[in-house]
This record gives C-alpha cells, structure tokens and sequence, in this order.
C-alpha cells in the first residue's frame, strides 16, 4: 500500500551515464563502478532521490554483466542511501543476465522497457541519421522480466516511449505480472516515439491513469526539450529525471560537468513551482518499495 499523496512532493530521478553517449561528447560520463557510484553521490546531494543507471565497462561500452551492476551498486551503496533504478533495456531477446541482476542485486526498481519501437537520431545537418535500429519489446520478453522483478520484490518503472506502450500495460495487468499502483515514465523526443509537446504528455497521463488508477508517473525528455518538458510534468503533477544519459546542457546551453550540475536546475524548477522535491522515505512511500536492499 503507498500513502497518501502529497501533490506538492516530486520524486527527482537522475540518469548517470546511458549507453549512446561517450566521452568524446561529454567527458564527465561516468564509466566504471566507481565512477558511476561518485556521480550518484552527487546526484543525491544535489536532491535526486533515485539513479538510473546502465553498466558500462572500463572502456565505455555498454555490458550486463551482472558482476559489473553488483560492483555499481557497492560503490553507490558506500556513498549514500539513494534508491537504485537499474537498466533493463536491450535490442536482444535473451534477457538471462537481466534477470540474474534483477535477482542478484535486487536493486529498488528496475526499468522495463513497454513496446517495441523504431530507436533513431537523425541529424539535420548532415541530412542522414545517426543511427537507426529498431528497439524490439514483445510481451514475452516484457513478462520475463516482470516475472523476475516480481520474484526479487522490485518495483517495475514502465517505460514508455509512446501511448501504444501506455495502453498496452492492460493485459499485463489482467495477467497479474503488473501490480498497481504501477510507476510510468513517459520518454519523450526520441525519434519513432512520443514528440515533445504538452498534449503528448497531458495523453500519456490519462491513458496510465485509466489502466490504472492511482498510479506515479514522470516524464523523461531526450535532449534540449528536456527543460521545457520538466516544467510541463511539474504543472501536471508528476515527477521528473534529468541526467547525463538524457541530456548533456543546462538549461543556457552551456555543458553539465557532472549530474550534480542537471539535478540543481531540476530540485530549484520543483521548489520554484511551489513543489518540493521528495526525501528517501518519502519516495520510498509515494513509489510503493518496500524494505531495504
């Protein structure tokens, strides 16, 4: 059972290092276990009271190695108190060493990713994309991990990168594999999804609330909407993430220089709309986790 709702409690989530962006574009991403544990140190001195984070190895690349995520969570844990929200994501069906994460580390949440999708970035000024893949979510591959989310008691955070994935929860509610109330998060302004816009956001939160009343949600913008989409979640009611995997620039355009810098602007646009961003115990309460890992 979660609490009663205070309205003006916002739950600040921050996303450390992502698996698309290197060093080369910012060279503050965090890679190794220790480095992923000091941004998270900062992230939660800076008011986050949940970290998202994919493992990376030394070099950078992405991994899922469930001894790397075990190492993450040591070097977070040594630091601070933050809640753990790991990775889920891949473009392959086997999600065997998700799973052994998921029941090894057992961390507070772990992302789930809702709908198959085109995953692209194109660049205008070079009149070509970036890259262009196609992301695949089956149901099947969605319940395995909800199965093992359910088994370890982690609290499942809905990614959904547009309203199909939204609507689409329902029959695992039904299933039972998902529990409300549930956790959304709706990504916006990635290419093959959701566009950046009020509307998309004001949609997104009246198809979750209909699958399933009573339910958090927040919203995660992808890039330079990521400020303007902040302020849209604040004035609706939800939560927010900022991070170095979402968005490299303060709100000026000048560059973050750790996760830290993003979570400031993020906890003062809170305060400044009359909200207040959420203490440990309190997102503990308002996300439904119980117990401590």
């Amino acid at each position: 059972m979660t609490a009663k709702r205070d309205p003006d409690v916002c739950v600040v989530t921050c996303a450390l290092t992502g698996v698309l962006a290197n060093r080369a574009q910012c060279p503050y991403l965090p890679y190794t276990p220790a480095e992923i544990g000091e941004e998270a140190k900062r992230a939660y001195d800076a008011g986050a009271t949940v970290v998202h984070i994919h493992a990376r190895n030394d070099d950078g690349s992405p991994t899922f190695s469930p001894a790397t995520f075990a190492a993450i969570k040591g070097e977070v844990r040594a630091r601070c108190p933050v809640l753990l929200n790991f990775s889920t994501g891949t473009i392959v069906d086997d999600v065997s060493e998700q799973c052994t994460t998921i029941r090894e580390s057992r961390p507070e949440i772990a992302a789930l990713n809702m709908g198959t999708m085109n995953y692209s970035k194109y660049s205008e000024k070079k009149k070509a994309f970036a890259f262009d893949m196609v992301f695949p979510n089956t149901y099947a591959k969605i319940g395995k991990l909800a199965e093992a989310m359910n088994a370890a008691g982690v609290k499942p955070e809905l990614e959904c990168f547009d309203v199909g994935h939204t609507h689409g929860v329902w029959p695992l509610v039904d299933m039972g594999l998902l529990r409300p109330p549930l956790q959304f998060s709706f990504v916006v302004n990635v290419l093959g999804g959701l566009p950046p816009s009020v509307e998309s956001v004001q949609l997104q939160k009246r198809v979750a609330l209909d699958v399933a009343p009573g339910s958090e949600w927040e919203v995660i913008g992808i890039s330079r909407c990521q400020w303007r989409m902040l302020a849209v979640a604040l004035v609706l009611g939800g939560n927010v993430r900022v991070g170095l995997e979402d968005n490299l620039y303060l709100p000026g355009g000048a560059a973050a220089r750790s996760n830290g810098d993003l979570v400031e602007v993020a906890v003062r646009m809170v305060r400044d709309v009359g909200r207040r961003p959420a203490t440990i115990d309190e997102a503990r309460a308002i996300l439904g986790i119980a117990g401590v890992s």
